[in-house]
């Protein structure tokens, strides 16, 4: 990975859903983002994501967005 990919965001995704007991599939049709997209984010691939989509995120998971992005000034991802 170039370095200009490099971060050292975390996302937090696959431990909401286990905590929900939500599928990804089940997390996409509630929000209406595909699950090849989420699937982008949950693994850490994600280059951005909108508000719009962090906040149908957090209404449908009933959370916060910190509790989803963490920031792991440790090393990049």
């Amino acid at each position: 990975m170039p370095d200009e990919e490099l971060h050292a965001i975390r996302i937090h995704l696959d431990r909401i859903l286990a905590e929900r007991g939500m599928t990804l599939t089940e997390l996409s049709a509630q929000v209406g983002i595909t699950v090849v997209n989420l699937s982008v984010l949950k693994n850490g691939r994600a280059k951005a994501i909108r508000f719009s989509t962090l906040s149908r995120i957090c209404d449908v998971l009933e959370c916060q967005p910190g509790d989803l992005i963490t920031h792991d000034p440790t090393g990049p991802a």
